[in-house]
C-alpha cells in the first residue's frame, strides 16, 4: 500500500490548484479584457490626437490667410524716433501734433518715448501727415481748433 499521508498530500494540493484556478480564472479574463479596451482607447485618442492637431494647423493657416485677406492695406510701421523727427520737421509741439492726429498731448509723450504705441486708426493718421507740409498743418492746425472750439455765443 503506498504512503497514504503521500497521496493525500498530492490530492490535496491537485484540489487546491484547481480550486484557486477556478477562482482566478475569472479575475484573468476580466484582466485581458481590460487590457484589450486600454489598447483600444489608446488608439483612438492616439487618432484623435492627430486629428485635433490637424484642424489647429488648419485653422492656424485659415486665420493666417483671413488676417492677410483682411489687410490689404499695407502695413504701417511706427518708430518712436520717426515720429519726433515727423513732429520737428512740421514744426508743432506734441499738444498741436496731438490735435492733428485726434489724440492728447501725453499720448504724442508716451509713443515718442516709446511706452506705447499707437492704434491702428491713428497710424492711419499718422501716416497721412507725412505727406503733409508745414503750412498745410498750419492751417489743418487752425481748422482742428475753431472746428474743437466754438465762438460762445453771448447771452
Amino acid at each position: 500500500m503506498a504512503n497514504i499521508a503521500g497521496v493525500l498530500r498530492d490530492e490535496i494540493a491537485r484540489l487546491s490548484r484547481r480550486e484557486i484556478r477556478r477562482l482566478t480564472d475569472t479575475t484573468k479574463r476580466a484582466t485581458v479584457q481590460q487590457r484589450h479596451l486600454i489598447a483600444a482607447m489608446n488608439r483612438k485618442i492616439a487618432v484623435l490626437e492627430r486629428q485635433v492637431a490637424l484642424l489647429a494647423r488648419a485653422a492656424r493657416q485659415q486665420q493666417a490667410a483671413t488676417s492677410a485677406n483682411d489687410s490689404n492695406e499695407p502695413k504701417i510701421r511706427f518708430v518712436a524716433k520717426g515720429l519726433r523727427s515727423q513732429r520737428n520737421r512740421l514744426g508743432v509741439s506734441a499738444a498741436d501734433f496731438g490735435k492733428l492726429v485726434g489724440v492728447s498731448a501725453n499720448s504724442v509723450y508716451a509713443w515718442e518715448s516709446g511706452t506705447t504705441a499707437p492704434r491702428k486708426e491713428q497710424l492711419a493718421k499718422i501716416a497721412a501727415l507725412r505727406t503733409v507740409g508745414k503750412r498745410e498743418a498750419a492751417t489743418r492746425l487752425k481748422a482742428a481748433l475753431s472746428v474743437k472750439y466754438p465762438a460762445r455765443r453771448k447771452r
